[in-house]
């Protein structure tokens, strides 16, 4: 006589897939609110490195539409500390340069500038008056938003050009005839309104006028504070070199030149290290849904006894009753990760195009994410996994 004998070994993907899933499938609510955290922690994680490489890349075209090639002269400070001067020649000098294609200059006006000559002398709005030359906007890659800009006829008489911040704080968002503000003590006529200026946010803040009309009408003394030199692209190095010497060859140190656009970067940097805040706050929630789905298995394990009891007695090995938890912890944790995934890909999606930024998702997140939320399964769903293994047929159908 002979007994039969049945294979004990490792269950088919299949069959194990079938018999992990039973729990998630007899009870839905139970196991959507468990993947609940889940996906919450990794939607989290998804949208913050999304958005971060989404705007760094919005930056970077930005940037690249600006150009690179811009450099800033401006007066530093003397051997006393005191506030250093650009000669009246640094403009000229500098335009002299090989490599250098445009040069165009602004001077800082000792004067306030008020909507009205009722406005108390206090609320300056922080605004700021300078002397500007003519191809300012083209120089800096702005534009006039309304009205237009000075011209050889208009620097010479006491009309201005309002910046973009300047304007919204004096309260003006059109140009039209007549309209004026009170500057250094009388009025001068508004003729037009930049657009922002990322690489010169200095413009924004100010209100333009002409060299002439700054020295005949405010007494300006003519000297530039800041110069902007736009050189080739592949010599700006060379040019950054030799424009202190160039501009103010008696103090070359009491002259700073910088590039605006290494500014931009160093800004994208500083805001993309509050990312890790958000982690941090992503990472909780993953906890909080591993502690979740750590619960369900605990009670999937006790509600569950005379199912383990009744496969022991059909011949389930130890392992197979491990492998089945086990596998439906990663399956519920992985399930909450892929909606995690798909949510902080539409989120980065929805807000990307608000902006108009190019959408990126870089791998690390999504894959980073999926990965976490299986490990945190794994993690999860090993104790209950190994205390269902642990229980015996007789006792698990005695208990029910």
């Amino acid at each position: 006589m002979t007994t039969a004998s049945f294979p004990t070994g490792r269950l088919p993907f299949a069959d194990l897939l079938r018999v992990s899933s039973v729990g998630l499938r007899t009870r839905r609510l139970r196991a959507a609110l468990s993947a609940l955290g889940i996906a919450i922690g990794v939607a989290s994680i998804v949208a913050v490195l999304g958005l971060s490489a989404s705007s760094q890349a919005g930056l970077l075209a930005e940037i690249d539409r600006l150009g690179t090639n811009m450099l800033t002269v401006s007066a530093g400070k003397d051997l006393s500390g005191a506030a250093a001067e650009l000669p009246l020649t640094a403009p000229g000098m500098i335009s002299r340069i090989g490599p250098v294609e445009q040069v165009q200059s602004t001077g800082a006006v000792e004067a306030k500038v008020y909507r009205s000559p009722l406005v108390p002398d206090v609320n300056t709005n922080a605004l700021t008056v300078q002397a500007t030359s003519l191809r300012l906007p083209e120089i800096v890659r702005t534009g006039v938003l309304r009205g237009r800009f000075l011209n050889a006829a208009t620097a010479n008489e006491p009309a201005a050009v309002l910046g973009y911040v300047a304007a919204q704080r004096l309260g003006m968002d059109r140009v039209w005839l007549g309209r004026r503000v009170w500057l250094g003590g009388r009025w001068f006529s508004v003729v037009g309104i930049l657009g922002p200026a990322a690489l010169a946010p200095e413009i924004d803040g100010s209100v333009l006028v002409g060299y002439p009309a700054a020295m005949r009408y405010l007494g300006f003394d003519g000297h530039p504070s800041t110069i902007y030199v736009r050189s080739t692209t592949d010599q700006v190095e060379n040019v950054h070199a030799v424009l202190a010497a160039t501009a103010d060859p008696e103090h070359p140190g009491q002259v700073t030149v910088s590039n605006p656009s290494d500014a931009l970067v160093v800004r994208a940097a500083a805001r993309s290290a509050l990312n890790g805040l958000f982690l941090g706050l992503g990472a909780v929630a993953l906890l909080v849904g591993g502690v979740g789905v750590a619960n369900t298995m605990v009670v999937s394990v006790l509600e569950r006894r005379s199912e383990i009891g009744l496969r022991r007695a059909l011949g389930a090995t130890r392992g197979h009753i491990r492998v089945q938890f086990l596998a439906e912890a990663v399956l519920l944790a992985g399930l909450g990760g892929a909606v995690g995934v798909a949510a902080g890909v539409l989120a980065t999606t929805a807000y990307a195009a608000t902006r108009h930024w190019a959408v990126v998702v870089p791998p690390e997140a999504w894959a980073g994410g999926v990965g976490a939320a299986v490990a945190i399964g794994v993690v999860a769903g090993l104790v209950p996994a190994l205390r269902a293994a642990r229980m015996q047929p007789t006792e698990a159908l005695r208990t029910v």
